[in-house]
């Protein structure tokens, strides 16, 4: 017997795998952004330099007030207009899979139609210089879906489609702040679990709508180690997070394979020690005010490398928790494939973190270590969207 109300519209698990796919697609892509110094490509924000596009050259752009504000770099701004493009799709894409959740609810679709007109009328009052009515009617719009979600079931996955769109306003707010604070640490750490965030409650959308559970005795034990697993994942991604924001990944010395001054050492070791000098009371300031240019980092060496050294710790535990789930699931008859996969992306992640360091920071992998962890959010989530006492 499925789980789930007659209600839910026959398509709506398509839709949601296809808001999966693209949702990765995001994350993925923003982090490219990010690790390739494009974050502030377009100084304003939503357009570029006044444009939905992005411009060719400087001439076309050196009379709009944001060339003032940076230079144009041409190989830069598309990375971050084309992010703004690929998330303005998925954003209509979780409108969608909200209006189909809330179709059969009273005033269901009046509220999700009510708050999207609040929020988009929202960017033009930004745009006019409005900022303070631009954040009421986003405000507004948002405790509009929040109220919802909270008052609706999800037999019909209602909640759950709107708290994602909740998260997706949100989301776009942190993208607009990322640019005009400058890069901010603590927004930048925000803007990542936000989308990772809105990826795992569309895995366990999709899951849901898939309606195909996997039944256990002794699930309710599994699932308390999964949820234990995710958040240690979530808290390990946030440091992440913040080693990136910070420009602290290289903080322990870097390159022993590239460049002769670096030490070989780096990893396990920092900058030749198992112990060096650091400053985490510096290094975890959270919110250092506004006017700075956080582009490059602010922070001295001793507390980029207690950032990266909290970071390399915490991995240490995440390893070990991830890896005893994988055992569990390996001995659990049905789900050793989800076992094996869940090893096997824990050690590749691992890898990957290393790698980072002795090849210094190469973009390739360290946007690979960044999908690493939405594929092993995706294995957890997955799991838990699905496994369930027996009936």
């Amino acid at each position: 017997m499925s789980r789930l109300s007659p209600t839910v519209y026959k398509h709506f698990h398509r839709i949601a795998w296809f808001a999966v796919a693209l949702t990765l697609c995001v994350v993925v892509f923003g982090a490219f952004v990010r690790l390739s110094d494009a974050g502030l490509s377009c100084p304003d924000w939503p357009t570029c330099y006044g444009r939905a596009a992005w411009p060719q050259s400087p001439d076309e752009v050196s009379d709009h007030a944001a060339s003032q504000i940076r230079p144009l770099q041409a190989h830069k701004a598309w990375r971050e207009q084309v992010h703004r493009h690929i998330a303005a799709a998925l954003g209509v894409l979780v409108l969608v899979l909200a209006l189909l959740a809330a179709r059969r609810r009273r005033y269901g679709v009046a509220q999700i139609i009510g708050a999207s007109l609040l929020v988009a009328g929202a960017i033009p009052a930004y745009m006019a210089g409005h900022h303070g009515v631009a954040l009421g009617l986003a405000g507004l719009g948002e405790a509009i879906l929040l109220f919802a979600a909270m008052r609706w079931s999800n037999l019909d996955l209602a909640r759950a489609a709107a708290l994602t769109l909740a998260v997706i306003v949100f989301q776009a707010l942190l993208g607009k702040w990322t640019v005009t604070l400058l890069l901010k640490p603590v927004i930048v750490m925000g803007h990542l679990l936000g989308g990772l965030l809105t990826f795992s409650l569309l895995t366990w959308m999709a899951w849901r709508a898939t309606d195909v559970p996997i039944r256990l005795a002794g699930a309710s034990a599994l699932r308390r180690w999964l949820i234990a697993g995710v958040a240690l994942l979530a808290l390990q991604i946030a440091l992440g997070g913040w080693v990136s924001a910070n420009y602290a990944a290289l903080a322990c010395g870097g390159g022993g394979w590239v460049t002769e001054s670096a030490h070989w050492n780096d990893f396990p070791r920092c900058v030749g020690q198992w112990w060096p000098r650091s400053d985490f009371s510096e290094g975890f300031v959270l919110w250092r005010g506004l006017g700075a240019d956080y582009e490059g980092g602010v922070l001295g060496g001793e507390a980029r490398i207690a950032i990266q050294m909290a970071h390399r710790m915490m991995a240490v535990a995440v390893f070990a928790g991830l890896l005893w789930i994988a055992a569990r699931l390996l001995r659990t008859p049905g789900l050793r494939g989800w076992g094996g996969m869940l090893g096997a992306l824990a050690v590749g992640q691992v890898l990957l973190g290393i790698l980072n360091v002795k090849l210094s920071l190469p973009l390739s992998v360290a946007v690979l270590h960044n999908a690493g962890a939405a594929l092993l959010l995706f294995v957890l989530v997955s799991l838990l969207a699905r496994i369930e006492e027996p009936a």
